[in-house]
């Protein structure tokens, strides 16, 4: 099959830059679900696919996909991609490369026909940002994407199913999204988005699990009152109590061990110097590897949280926002990935994702791995991400490599 070249690999990184430029706010990376820059996104990545011999739609769920036709009709379908979500002030390559490295694969190959269709999908919300759901895109490609799902809200107060519509897709033809019964596998290759290959002076991972997450939301109500009258112990402080709720969030995490729990979001009301906040909501995302201990884990924060502010005389309310469970990779194509690795001359190793990705969505419904690629200083969620040329080259090696597998 037709060797990668440098070329291909630059083609990569310059589609990455060009998809860059295309935000909702401007000086940051920013794209939220089927924002009016996913609109310009769209039209970039169309423009590329159809360059490359593909047909192009998108689902109603908002998800672009690229079909690269077989050498015979009535072909099983590979199915590669990520998301091109962000989440606010991103860096360049999480989710977006693994567009961008299928499609420099597919020009890689030259138009050459395979026994197998190609898809590509650049899934349309993976993040759960706009409407603190995570996975949109993939959800839809396995059915699980409902009424529920479609009745959530945003900050403004518009459903995720007006979003599907005010996009000028229709959220009542998402079965348009489903898998196709002859798409046999899922590759999605990503950015590490941890230290531990350049740790390892490794390239390239193969991921053989991705770990259990949970998402709250929390909401602390107490009383606002002015900040220089009212006496401390007559305070009902909703966001000292959130305060020490945070604080025994990092304790537990540190004291577990493989635990990671994040309060990344909170909002004090009514947001003065010199008023005590009445009101404050605080995300929390608690992860591990094995679903029982995230979950135990998790009872025991919110229960005590609950007693906390019982004894403070604050209200505290919790939503579970989402859930996924651990999931494994498929044994046998992660092998096979694996092997791919090794027969461009370079190490595999195996490892868990401690970030949650689309690929854990689908692989409950057809076999799916994951390719890692190093992450230069362990740094992603952040504008300073970044990849090395030699390791995306090294990640297509990998890729083709993996294609002559598939074809024999």
């Amino acid at each position: 099959m037709t060797a990668i070249s440098v070329a291909d690999a630059k083609y990569a990184l310059a589609l990455c830059d060009r998809i860059a430029a295309h935000t909702d706010v401007p000086g940051t990376i920013t794209r939220t679900f089927l924002s009016p820059a996913t609109r310009d996104v769209h039209a970039l990545l169309t423009a590329e696919m159809r360059a490359l011999g593909m047909t192009v739609r998108t689902d109603s769920a908002g998800n672009l996909r690229g079909l690269y036709p077989a050498d015979a009709p009535e072909a099983p379908v590979l199915l590669l991609g990520s998301h091109i979500d962000t989440v606010p002030n991103a860096g360049r390559y999480d989710g977006i490369l693994g567009v961008a490295v299928p499609l420099a694969l597919l020009r890689a190959i030259n138009g050459k026909r395979l026994p197998f269709a190609i898809e590509i999908i650049a899934f349309s919300e993976e993040e759960g940002i706009r409407f603190k759901l995570p996975f949109i895109g993939s959800r839809a490609l396995i059915g699980e994407l409902g009424p529920d799902e479609l009745a959530r809200t945003d900050a403004d107060g518009i459903t995720l199913a007006q979003a599907i519509r005010n996009f000028g897709l229709d959220p009542a033809n998402l079965a348009d999204a489903a898998i196709t019964p002859d798409t046999f596998t899922f590759l999605e290759v990503h950015i590490e988005q941890g230290p531990l290959l350049e740790s390892l002076s490794l390239p390239l991972g193969i991921v053989e699990a991705i770990v259990a997450q949970s998402r709250f939301e929390l909401t602390f109500s107490g009383q606002a009152n002015h900040a220089g009258t009212t006496p401390m112990d007559l305070r009902r402080d909703a966001l000292t109590a959130a305060a020490a709720f945070i604080s025994s969030v990092e304790a537990l995490a540190c004291s577990t061990r493989g635990l990671v729990a994040t309060v990344g979001v909170i909002h004090a009301l009514p947001g003065a110097p010199n008023i005590i906040p009445g009101t404050v909501t605080c995300s929390l995302d608690i992860r591990h590897a094995d679903d029982a201990i995230r979950d135990s884990n998790a009872g025991q924060l919110l229960a005590q949280v609950t007693a906390d502010c019982l004894r403070r005389g604050i209200g505290v309310t919790i939503r579970e926002t989402s859930t996924q469970r651990s999931m494994p990779m498929d044994v046998a194509l992660a092998g096979a990935l694996a092997e791919a690795v090794s027969r461009t001359g370079r190490q595999p190793h195996r490892m868990n994702s401690g970030a949650g990705h689309d690929a854990m969505m689908l692989a409950g419904k057809i076999p799916s791995a994951m390719l890692f690629l190093r992450t230069p200083g362990g740094l992603s969620h952040h504008p300073d991400e970044s990849v090395a040329l030699p390791d995306v080259q090294a990640a297509l090696e990998t890729c083709m490599r993996l294609l002559e597998t598939l074809t024999h």
